[in-house]
């Protein structure tokens, strides 16, 4: 029902406008794009060390990280490749004896 009232299109549209407006302004203006990404660079910096605090921290206490796990879940994957290859191996070799 909004949808269709002249005066809230007019208000979104004009709100569009707008905030394309300033983000246009924002965007060219060179201070503020250093800033960002200044910003940006140093949330990854600080997201960088907690991640390796975190880990040092996790082996003091000898729990696994995200990565261990990870690293853990392919070898079991492998491992399960390996023992479905092996065991189609067996069939193969007992169907041919029992033949």
């Amino acid at each position: 029902m909004l949808k269709d009232n002249p005066v809230m299109k007019k208000l979104v549209e004009t709100g569009e406008e707008r905030a394309g407006k300033l983000a246009q302004q924002l965007l060219s203006n060179e201070k503020f794009v250093a800033t960002l990404q200044t910003l940006v660079s140093r949330s990854l910096a600080a997201k960088g060390s907690l991640d390796k605090s975190l880990r040092s921290a996790l082996s003091a206490m000898n729990l696994p990280s995200t990565a261990d796990v990870e690293l853990l879940r392919g070898k079991v994957d492998e491992l399960e490749r390996l023992m479905a290859s092996v065991e189609g191996k067996l069939d193969s070799l007992l169907d041919a004896r029992n033949s």
